[in-house]
């Protein structure tokens, strides 16, 4: 099969790998129909973080080809999506409602490529109803589903997005404009978004962002509490991971609020007494997507939320290293790859 492997920052190919099989009686081998090249690829690719000769991808839906001996409730031939954290969805932590630090989890891996080995099957893979859809634009929404949809939504449900709520944003990329989808889906009557970038701020008012906001950093929060009354958002959503987000998102955000933070964090520390005046809860971490994955996939082909669109660029696989230059150099969003 082929399959995109970095070898180093910036050199990413696609190459003849193996194809993967059963190892374990939990597992199942999908074909993967569509994948897709996630922010967090990015790190790696501009040398923020270690990497060498490692296949990519964690996002993915495809068909069942193949299923270990102990799954029982994924077939051959099942259409799915699936969280890019593996977990049982059994164990006291995944019953508690975080799936992504399953005792028996970890991550998925390897999945820019035609076919792909998931464990734990029957609890990290959703078998989507009525099948593999027609429609590519549905599938692309399902893709999204697998982690920047899941990710933005469990941001937001940190933030405690809902009626009556005023929550902002930080971070447009695909994961902060599926924050304000999931922030205006949950019901919040405000939604603010930080955005510098035409393309990404057009997108976040069609994902029902009320005010975009260009201002960052410090001079960002002091927007946040102008537009309400000096107070701050009930709840922000921090979607980026470095310093200046997440000082930010805290400025932002009123005593006695929520911050979501769901940026892969890079460099961020918090000083305690900045923390213990500023009087906001905190939760965030790798999203427990396979929580949502039920309620996002009804959303999806009930056609109530499209947030496929982030995909402002769709290549076949083997452009692959297009693709990552193309979201490096904010060309794009988020990049579809076609398999």
């Amino acid at each position: 099969m082929r399959g995109v492997i970095m070898h180093a920052p910036g050199d990413v190919t696609v190459e003849d790998r193996e194809v993967p099989r059963v190892v374990e009686p939990t597992d199942a081998v999908l074909r993967v129909e569509a994948a897709c090249i996630c922010g967090s690829d990015l790190w790696p690719y501009r040398g923020v973080q270690p990497v060498e000769d490692q296949p990519m991808g964690h996002e993915y839906v495809g068909t069942v080809v193949e299923v270990g001996s102990a799954v029982r409730d994924v077939k051959v031939g099942d259409f799915v999506v699936g969280s890019f954290c593996v977990s049982d969805n059994s164990c006291e932590i995944c019953t508690s409602g975080f799936p992504s630090r399953c005792v028996n989890g970890g991550f998925v891996g390897g999945t820019q490529a035609q076919y792909t080995r998931i464990p734990q099957a029957d609890g990290t893979l959703v078998v989507v109803p009525g099948g593999k859809p027609e429609d590519p634009e549905v599938i692309a929404s399902l893709l999204a589903a697998s982690d920047v949809l899941g990710t933005g939504w469990f941001g937001a449900v940190a933030a405690q997005a809902g009626p009556g709520k005023t929550i902002a944003v930080v971070g447009d990329g695909a994961v902060g404009l599926s924050a304000v989808l999931a922030a205006k889906a949950l019901g919040a009557e405000r939604v603010i978004a930080f955005s510098r970038h035409e393309d990404r701020a057009a997108l976040a008012r069609e994902f029902g962002a009320d005010v975009v906001v260009a201002e960052r950093g410090d001079e960002g929060a002091a927007k946040v509490k102008e537009l309400t009354g000096g107070l701050g958002a009930h709840g922000v959503v921090e979607a980026v991971g470095n310093q200046v987000s997440m000082d930010q998102a805290i400025a932002s955000c009123r005593p006695g609020g929520h911050v979501g933070f769901v940026g892969v964090s890079h460099g961020v520390s918090l000083d305690g007494q900045s923390l213990f005046f500023a009087e906001v809860s905190l939760l965030g971490g790798p999203a427990p997507v396979r929580r949502f994955l039920p309620d996002l996939i009804d959303r999806i082909l009930a056609r109530e939320i499209d947030p496929g669109k982030v995909f402002t660029m769709r290549l076949p696989l083997e452009q692959a290293a297009e693709g990552y230059e193309a979201m490096d150099e904010r060309r794009a969003i988020k990049v579809l790859l076609e398999v």
